[in-house]
Order: C-alpha cells, then sequence, then structure tokens
C-alpha cells in the first residue's frame, strides 16, 4: 500500500471515531436529564428548607410564615430568661409603711397548700390599717377580689415587664382606680386579713411576677424572690 492510500485510510478511521464518539455522547447527555435520572440525583432545590426562625425573618428560599403563637413564646421564653435588673430592684421601697429591712421575713419558698405549691411571696406582717405603698412606679392593671388573696391590686411596671402584687388588703386607697398611674411610694391601701388570711396575723402578701408587655395580667408569669430586692442582699 503506497503512502497516499494509507494516509486516506487514517483520515477515513478517525472520522468514523469522532461520529461515533458525537452520537455516544449525545444520547449520554439525553438520559442524564431524564426522570429516571432525576429521581436518582435528587437535585438540591428538592431537600427540605431549614427551620424558619422565629426572628420573623426566614431563611431564603423559604416562604413558611412564622406563628404568632410561635413568636408569642419565643418573646416569653426570651422575656423570663431576662435576669432581674439589680440597679431599678434596688430602688424598691418596701411597700409596707414602718417596716425595716431587718422585719422581714424570707417566707418566699415556704410551701402552701399542704406542700402542693410554694408560697412565692413574702409575707410583711403589721397591724391592720397599716399603710400600703407602692413599692415601684407603674400602673394599676388590676383591682381584684379573690376568696384567696381577698383585696387585691396589680400594679404594672412602667416598661410592662413586672407585676406587683399586692394582696390581703384591708381596704383600698380613696378613688384608686384601674388605668392610674402610681408613683413610688404613692398610698395604695392598708394592711388587713381579708382572703384566706388570718384575721389574728395580719399581712400584706406581695409577689414579683417578670412577664411580657403584651401578656394579661391573669396570665402565668415567673415569680422572682421580693426578700433580697427589698433588702438589698
Amino acid at each position: 500500500m503506497g503512502f497516499v492510500d494509507r494516509l486516506l485510510t487514517i483520515v477515513i478511521t478517525a472520522t468514523i471515531t469522532s461520529a461515533i464518539w458525537i452520537v455516544a455522547g449525545g444520547s449520554l447527555i439525553e438520559n442524564a436529564s431524564s426522570e429516571g435520572q432525576r429521581n436518582t440525583t435528587r437535585p438540591a432545590e428538592a431537600a427540605p428548607s431549614p427551620s424558619p426562625t422565629l426572628t420573623g425573618t426566614a431563611d431564603a428560599g423559604d416562604e413558611t410564615p412564622v406563628s404568632d403563637t410561635a413568636r408569642k413564646g419565643e418573646a416569653l421564653d426570651t422575656e423570663f430568661a431576662r435576669p432581674v435588673d439589680m440597679k431599678k430592684a434596688g430602688e424598691l421601697l418596701i411597700p409596707v409603711l414602718n417596716v425595716r429591712p431587718g422585719d422581714l421575713s424570707d417566707t418566699y419558698s415556704d410551701s402552701r397548700g399542704g406542700g402542693e405549691r410554694l408560697h412565692e411571696a413574702i409575707d410583711i406582717m403589721a397591724p391592720t390599717g397599716t399603710s400600703v405603698v407602692a413599692a415601684g412606679p407603674g400602673v394599676i392593671e388590676k383591682l381584684f377580689r379573690s376568696d384567696a388573696g381577698g383585696k387585691t391590686i396589680y400594679v404594672r411596671s412602667n416598661d410592662g415587664r413586672t407585676i406587683h402584687y399586692y394582696a390581703h388588703l384591708d381596704e383600698y386607697a380613696e378613688g384608686l382606680k384601674e388605668g392610674q398611674k402610681v408613683r413610688r411610694g404613692q398610698r395604695l391601701g392598708s394592711v388587713g386579713s381579708t382572703g384566706n388570711a388570718s384575721p389574728d396575723a395580719p399581712h400584706l402578701h406581695f409577689a414579683i411576677l417578670q412577664t411580657t408587655p403584651d401578656s394579661e395580667w391573669w396570665e402565668p408569669a415567673n415569680a422572682v424572690n421580693p426578700y433580697p430586692l427589698l433588702t438589698r442582699r
């Protein structure tokens, strides 16, 4: 075979080989984009979206809205986890006149109801009729009479995050009403033994509750021991 014949054979072989690879490659590409191949190789967009955050901003590609209940639940957890501002708490007055820090007893962890619950408040002993004053400034959220607490007052702090609860009052201060702003030291009423308090031991039941600004006065809240705050301990 001459040189020209060999060269012609090489060119023809190369051309045929290239055509075969082009056809085969096209089939592979088509198969890779078929439904069966997509089921085998899961596309990224089919993966589960990240869980939505509780800040109201979902991750990119996630259009699931954050429910109000979840957001409020997170807000509650956050607010309850927030420590008490000791600087502001140190400004609290003992809410019964003529009672000194050394006169107070820490009854916060005492049991009540036959051991079924904790007291979660302190009892400030004083004669019936002794003036009860606001431990801190705020707004009177509720004047309420209950079987257990007798005549009670709920005062919410100006930032809405704390409720001061006064119970077993003998009477309310004249003109006191819900929605009224009160200043620190303002007279709210007098010590008594209404509700389930013993007439032989008149006292003020005083509790501090951590809550959130949008919660109602009757909703559950986290109790804080008033004793160290009132005695500066």
